[in-house]
């Protein structure tokens, strides 16, 4: 005779299903029978809870986190998770009043400082987003988090020096940052300091070389200092890693076009041409409202001067 699952054996298999990302709904499933077993089975809950904000349940993600705290009054990450379902359903006066729960219970609670801090900048309130990310680092100095999220938000306001600033600390903190790394490079690229961009570019391939973004700003830079071979090659690597990458696309029609355009007309000129012209229509296939990729296309053509 075979033997009956019980809650923990159903929870493993979801748990299974859930860690390997094989079939979300079988791990649905699975939590589902683990809970019908034992309504008081908490890691249950809160992996069903995932599971479904995974599929963008958000209602029946916001039941299961709601159980969660009921069955876990004092525990201030039940109220950080259900928080983040409120907010994801943009109810963000419901979000907040979770993350205030959780603090009430762990005043040094940095995830949920953090989390008032995001609702504020959702909200518009830049200047209490930065108060709540200036608490967090109060709390704990050498947690990383806070200070790169703080750091983007002086970017987003145009406030580069402060920004300049958190990114530094954050990659004192941790050299490896990659996305400190990227964000900084690019405030240096506007600042035309293509010798420290460059640096930092480098760093993020290091670590990850199949990092596009990072591969077609590089090339923004070669081309900007007329170094057009390196910059090609940047570009063709971006495209290599995501052929679908719009602004690498247009980066590389219009140097070549610039190239073209400075070579006496022949038939190599002639397939460029044609190659321009078929790398700009791609483009519009993915966005047919780049305005760039509209002009260059007219100027190749030769409808405009």
């Amino acid at each position: 005779m075979t033997e009956k699952k019980t809650a923990k054996d159903w929870f493993m298999e979801g748990y299974r299903y859930d860690s390997t990302g094989t079939n979300i709904d079988r791990a649905i499933s699975a939590y589902k029978k683990s809970i019908k077993l034992d309504n008081k089975f908490t890691d249950a809950y809160v992996n069903l809870g995932f599971a479904y904000l995974q599929k963008e349940d958000y209602d029946n993600a916001l039941k299961c986190f709601t159980r969660v705290v009921e069955l876990e009054p004092n525990n201030p990450e039940a109220y950080n998770n259900l928080g983040y379902i409120y907010e994801k359903m943009e109810r963000f006066g419901s979000a907040k009043q979770m993350y205030e729960k959780a603090l009430t219970i762990n005043p040094q609670d940095v995830e949920a400082i953090i989390n008032l801090a995001q609702i504020a900048e959702l909200q518009g309130d830049y200047l209490g987003a930065a108060e709540q990310y200036r608490k967090a680092i109060e709390v704990n100095p050498y947690a990383v988090n806070p200070r790169f999220c703080l750091a983007l938000l002086h970017d987003s306001q145009d406030m580069f020096d402060e920004a300049i600033d958190q990114y530094k600390k954050v990659l004192k903190i941790d050299p490896n940052h990659i996305k400190a790394l990227f964000q900084l490079a690019n405030i240096y690229t506007q600042q035309g300091d293509y010798e420290d961009a460059i640096a930092l570019f480098k760093k993020v391939l290091e670590l990850e070389p199949n990092h596009a973004e990072a591969w077609n700003n590089l090339g923004s830079i070669y081309e900007e200092m007329g170094n057009y071979n390196d910059a090609t090659s940047a570009y063709k690597i971006a495209l290599s890693l995501n052929p679908y990458h719009e602004q690498a696309n247009f980066n590389l029609a219009h140097l070549d076009y610039i190239r073209d355009s400075a070579k006496p007309y022949g038939r190599d000129e002639k397939l460029k041409k044609e190659e321009i012209i078929r790398r700009l229509h791609f483009i519009l296939s993915i966005n047919p409202k780049n305005k760039k990729a509209q002009q260059l296309l007219q100027k190749v053509e030769g409808k405009v001067d």
